[in-house]
């Protein structure tokens, strides 16, 4: 249907297109595991130099970039090959890239293809006039040579994104030290399903206060780095409960005091009263700044029995795993100008607060 409506020049209403787009290894395994999830809304792709990966990858649609280049082999941990390699097919993902509302990038930093090629994808998304978020994961401590090149690669994300969001696996390790390494990284990729789910479901669903993808666009026009988070209670309390929920992401230590714009969209049942919806706004602008702007909506769900479920996107918030583009308004937290003087540290150990150029 939505490639009828292309041909026609047209568009569904209240249609919002996204796609989810995995670079390299690492966003490879992000995009299996998110199709294995069952992740709705948003189209799956993976991009790699490396036939053999692409082929075992679970996506709705695969490509594999710089055949002259690698041959279907690898980047050979190389970025600069990465890079080579997106280049060659760039036409093929300026095509696929066409009409896309919403691009979220994920890749694994300090390796070849990830590096080397995820922002070149980021880039040809915000050419193309889509909203652009990367998602990306940091080495390991014990990975030492891959930091200097996960370093480059977070600043080439950040010329090319809206926000950046940094699943630090160090930080993974110490929140779920127990799990199989499978089910770690899910936790992980959680961060990812809740923005794609959150964000789809506010913006494509009719309501009974609507919200539109001009509404999402305006929120995060704002300025400074975004988050979305759904959380949902059945709680007596739980317009409280939602909000917490929502809220609540160890992974990123969000700090959400003085954020500047807010999307809120609330889903219940028939017996959600005015009250509870109130309620919800009403704690969630308590944090924020005095000028910002806030724009909700509400949803009544007969299949949420006696469950308020409350989707937040909000921007200006801080978080040292959350980073602005260089081509964002930028937050009090950061000097984003790169050609100037060097960033205050992030709290990542991983010495990627040196982001030099290259």
């Amino acid at each position: 249907m939505w490639h009828e409506a292309v041909e026609k020049g047209l568009r569904e209403p209240g249609f919002c297109r996204i796609m989810v787009i995995g670079v390299g290894g690492a966003g490879n395994n992000t995009i299996s595991r998110l199709m294995e999830s069952g992740i709705q809304g948003a189209e799956c792709v993976a991009i790699n130099t490396d036939m053999q990966h692409l082929s075992v990858t679970h996506a709705h649609q695969k490509i594999l970039i710089g055949e002259k280049v690698t041959r279907g082999l690898g980047a050979g941990g190389d970025p600069k090959v990465g890079r080579e390699a997106i280049e060659e097919s760039r036409p093929i993902v300026e095509n696929l890239l066409t009409d896309v509302d919403i691009a979220f990038i994920t890749a694994g930093l300090g390796g070849g293809t990830g590096t080397g090629a995820a922002p070149v994808v980021a880039e040809i998304a915000r050419e193309n006039g889509a909203i652009v978020v990367g998602v990306v994961t940091t080495p390991f401590r014990i990975e030492k040579g891959r930091i200097a090149y996960a370093a480059q690669g977070l600043t080439a994300m950040r010329r090319e994104c809206d926000t950046v969001i940094v699943v630090d696996n160090n930080k993974l390790m110490e929140l779920v030290p127990q799990l199989p390494i499978n089910e770690a990284f899910k936790v992980g990729d959680r961060v990812l399903a809740n923005m794609v789910k959150g964000i789809s479901e506010t913006i494509s669903m009719p309501s009974l206060i609507n919200l539109d993808f001009a509404d999402f666009r305006t929120i995060i026009k704002r300025g400074g780095v975004a988050i979305v988070g759904v959380g949902e209670s059945d709680a007596p309390n739980r317009a409280e409960e939602s909000v917490k929920n929502a809220l609540r992401m160890p992974l990123l230590d969000v700090d959400y005091s003085g954020a500047t714009g807010a999307l809120i969209h609330i889903a219940g049942d028939s017996q959600m009263s005015i009250e509870e919806a109130n309620r919800v706004g009403e704690i969630v602008t308590e944090m924020m700044n005095n000028d910002a702007m806030v724009i909700w909506g509400a949803r009544v769900n007969p299949r949420l029995s006696g469950v308020l479920r409350v989707t937040l996107v909000m921007t200006g918030v801080k978080s040292p795993y959350l980073l602005s583009g260089f081509g964002s308004i930028a937050p009090n937290l950061y000097d984003l100008d790169h050609h100037g003087e060097p960033e205050k540290p992030l709290n990542i150990d991983l010495g990627l607060y040196q982001l030099e150029p290259f």
